[in-house]
């Protein structure tokens, strides 16, 4: 894997500066810009505030808080996992012409979706001061949670971007399975508390995007431990999974200009 230490390290410098470029495009035209990466999770927050609290009659404690970090996650996680799909292709014009390693284009996702999550997470941050939330020495658990996020996103991405490449139906499978998951995964509902044994505990482990995020609130607003063992576990299996999404590419990266 020195390869791609290396890989990433020398073209490091070109993703971070895309990834800029398509951030300062996306608002160009847009009246109130960059407000719209806080306004899309914050309409979506209220509206599934709605149903669990007022349809449904399921309330959590800090409610709002609870359902934006779901979202904050979620959206990292499926908007890099769909882009992903086509990014070979929606970067022809580069990839045809000059040699970059194609999971860097990943990353560049990653780094666009990961700013926008840090936008609404510092909306958690003003929720947490109106709900007076106690902080503990546990939100330090915070960060190997982001972490085994990024690293799980990535690997499952790379394995999206390849398959993106030979597949044409893949990015309306996928969005079709990412619809079914988000209901799995307890954005707006607790899975331990809302869905009976086994199913909750197997929906939760089973799902590192709803592990993820129920380690989060534990944390970050319940003041208690994530599951220290599944996070080393989905830690262990995105590791893999990048490993393996990695070497696929650099084995077949030369065959994708021409499959494009």
């Amino acid at each position: 894997m020195k390869r791609f230490f290396d890989d990433v390290k020398n073209y490091w410098t070109y993703t971070k500066y895309a990834a800029k470029s398509e951030l300062k495009s996306e608002v160009a035209n847009k009246h109130w810009g960059w407000l719209w990466w806080l306004l899309d999770p914050l309409l979506f927050m209220i509206v599934y505030s709605f149903v669990a609290a007022v349809v449904f009659k399921k309330s959590e404690q800090y409610l709002a808080a609870f359902i934006f970090i779901g979202l904050s996650c979620w959206n990292f996680f499926q908007n890099t996992l769909k882009n992903s799909v086509k990014v070979v292709s929606g970067n022809s014009s580069i990839v045809t012409k000059v040699y970059i390693p194609k999971y860097m284009l990943v990353v560049q996702e990653m780094l666009i979706n990961g700013f926008k999550m840090l936008i609404s997470l510092g909306f958690v941050a003003i929720m947490m001061v109106m709900y007076r939330v106690p902080l503990t020495y546990r939100v330090v658990y915070a960060i190997p949670l982001f972490l085994i996020l990024f690293v799980v996103t990535f690997g499952l991405s790379t394995l999206a971007l390849h398959g993106g490449v030979f597949i044409e139906d893949l990015a309306n499978a996928l969005n079709a399975f990412l619809r079914l998951l988000f209901y799995f995964s307890g954005v707006f509902y607790s899975l331990s508390k809302r869905v009976p044994n086994p199913y909750g505990q197997i929906l939760l482990k089973c799902n590192p995007v709803a592990m993820i995020m129920d380690g989060l609130r534990s944390c970050v607003l319940y003041s208690s431990d994530p599951d220290f063992k599944w996070m080393l576990i989905w830690l262990c299996i995105g590791l893999a999974v990048s490993v393996f999404g990695v070497r696929t590419i650099y084995k077949n990266e030369n065959t994708y200009v021409k499959v494009i």
